[in-house]
């Protein structure tokens, strides 16, 4: 007999309570395997792929691409074993549970959340060909007991969108899957399959742009960033109709954000753009802000930089100087252990870190990001290097876990890339400083006793009030300003 299993939407992060879908990778009718990418989620700190639970048939999506899910919520169904005898008891594929059924469901739990295990959330899927019967998902696995099954018909017919949507409500249930839906829509039998990752999907969404109607110019035709760009520069004023569409069917819609009539873009508050909003309300009112400045010429750092490069330990990694800024911030720590620390309310406590993870504010398609690389203070420079070249590069490609975004403890926010000499930026929640490097620029200096052409750059530092006072504050900033006018004090101070 065929055997039913509901995979409910887990905590995908430290707390998180819901997740946009952003594409199905699956549709009713199809047939997965173990840790196959099923689903695009994207939470208040990443987007994610979800792979599947199971090996087996899909049945049923139950919620449709751009809904908010909450997390613990059933988001699709599997039949473990398509072969078995069907029964005339429930639907099957594309079908519509019957309401006491969808209660059974709910109720048993299939799916159940566990405690999060150490190095559970944000870690790798479990690998297939595991001897476990059921495999552990993020904040999932398998629950004792026995199982709710429902047999299933077939349904003969072409497999029906997992987009659509239906045009007119139906009665029960007040969800109902994408498959059910287009049994009263009009029908698509084809659908083109897009190679694009998160980010990019996200910004075709953003600019309303079909990712159906272009030709991917990145490896294995895959749609790069630029070729969404280069769309939606040059877009036409109306869109075809989806290819292997049925005739007559209408073209797809997509959400409209500008109004010609007000001349307004509405864009929607919600993923990484909220999660960032209220941290940043959040900090700054709870924490008293204060930002101190200093100018530094830095053409021994340039320097600097400049052997890193040509030596032949350091060829397989980037150079830049914000490796440089950034062991400086690590080393100016040791001697300035209070500003690496957190102000915990509750207990009346302020907590040192003995250690330090390291955040990097990032710009990425999505928004706005912190990752950390975690106990930065323990790396070589080498080490540094290459941690950094990660994080870059993952939170570029948007796949930026969201374990590697928690548990920071001192952040630097790099403005110069973007042109920019200064800033006031707000602390992180649950930080006490944050460093702003800006740009590296030629300008006139006085250097011993003479006015020349010098590499300076500015450097700002925001810092907790209630932790931090003017002085170590002050004192930070110029250790960091005499490492990076002088690096041979690294060797004096690490």
């Amino acid at each position: 007999m065929p055997t039913f299993k509901d995979f409910k939407l887990p905590d995908l992060g430290e707390g998180l309570t819901e997740g946009e879908i952003l594409k199905w990778l699956v549709s009713p009718g199809d047939e997965v395997k173990l840790n196959q990418p099923i689903v695009e989620v994207e939470t208040a700190k990443a987007a994610v792929e979800i792979p599947s639970p199971y090996a087996g048939l899909v049945t049923t999506l139950h919620h449709g691409e751009g809904d908010t899910v909450d997390v613990g919520s059933p988001i699709i169904t599997f039949d473990v074993d398509p072969g078995g005898a069907a029964t005339d008891s429930a639907p099957g594929i594309g079908g519509v549970a019957a309401p006491a059924q969808t209660n059974v469901a709910a109720a048993a739990d299939m799916v159940p959340q566990i405690p999060h295990e150490p190095g559970l959330v944000g870690g790798p899927a479990p690998k297939a060909g595991s001897e476990e019967k059921i495999e552990v998902l993020v904040g999932s696995g398998p629950k004792s007991g026995k199982l709710t099954r429902r047999p299933r018909k077939q349904v003969a017919g072409a497999v029906v969108s997992s987009v659509q949507r239906a045009s007119a409500p139906l009665p029960q249930p007040a969800r109902v899957s994408a498959a059910a839906v287009g049994a009263h829509a009009e029908q698509v039998v084809g659908e083109v399959h897009v190679l694009a990752k998160p980010p990019v999907r996200k910004l075709a969404r953003d600019l309303g742009v079909d990712l159906r109607l272009l030709t991917g110019t990145g490896p294995q035709g895959t749609i790069t960033r630029a070729d969404v760009e280069a769309a939606s520069n040059g877009a036409a004023a109306s869109e075809p109709a989806v290819a292997g569409a049925a005739a007559g069917a209408p073209a797809p819609s997509r959400t409209i954000d500008f109004d010609p009539a007000t001349r307004e873009q509405r864009i929607p508050i919600k993923g990484v753009r909220k999660q960032m909003a209220a941290a940043m309300v959040a900090s700054a009112y709870s924490a008293p802000h204060v930002t101190i400045f200093t100018t530094v010429d830095v053409t021994a750092m340039m320097e600097f930089v400049e052997r890193l490069r040509a030596n032949r330990e350091f060829a397989d990694v980037r150079i830049s100087p914000l490796l440089v800024v950034a062991k400086a911030l690590l080393v100016s720590i040791r001697r300035n252990p209070m500003v690496n620390s957190t102000w915990d309310d509750a207990a009346q406590e302020i907590v040192v870190k003995d250690y330090v993870n390291l955040g990097i504010a990032a710009a990425t398609p999505r928004g706005l990001i912190v990752p950390n690389i975690k106990s930065a203070d323990s790396l070589s420079l080498l080490g540094l290097a290459r941690e950094l070249n990660q994080l870059v590069a993952t939170a570029r490609d948007g796949k930026t876990p969201p374990a590697d975004m928690a548990g920071g403890t001192i952040t630097i926010t790099n403005v110069g890339v973007f042109g920019m000499d200064n800033g006031t930026p707000i602390l992180n929640p649950g930080e006490s400083a944050i460093l702003c490097f800006g740009a590296v620029r030629d300008m006139p200096w006085v250097h011993e006793g003479e006015l020349a052409v010098r590499k300076v750059t500015q450097l700002s530092l925001s810092f907790d009030h209630r932790i931090v006072d003017g002085q170590l504050g002050s004192q930070f900033l110029a250790d960091i300003a005499a490492l990076l006018n002088d690096p041979a004090l690294f060797a004096a101070w690490s």
